[in-house]
């Protein structure tokens, strides 16, 4: 009869074992599904209101680029013009002193 009470014992103690991996795995899966659903949701997109200001600045500041770009153009382009006519004036210069002139 031991025998038979020992075998009831383990058996017992088996089951115990056996019910506590099973609810571990029901928590495991309990806690993938909610994970999976959070992942699923996608998060609310808060829409940011027009803000004028900011878009006139930045107008204000493109077009202040584009007047300075503008004036460094036509800053470059006054002095290549005043060289070439610097340079054709020493041509004509060095050519009168060659001659003799």
């Amino acid at each position: 009869m031991s025998d038979a009470v020992e075998r009831a014992a383990r058996d017992a103690v088996e089951a115990a074992d056996n019910s506590e991996t099973v609810r571990q795995i029901a928590a495991i899966l309990a806690a993938q599904q909610l994970l999976a659903q959070q992942q699923l949701q996608p998060a609310p997109v808060q829409r940011q209101e027009f803000n004028a200001t900011k878009w006139l600045v930045i107008g204000g500041v493109a077009v202040s680029l584009g007047l300075v770009g503008a004036l460094f153009a036509v800053a470059v382009a006054i002095g290549a013009v005043c060289a070439t006519a610097c340079l054709l004036v020493l041509r004509g210069l060095w050519a009168d002193f060659q001659k003799g002139k």
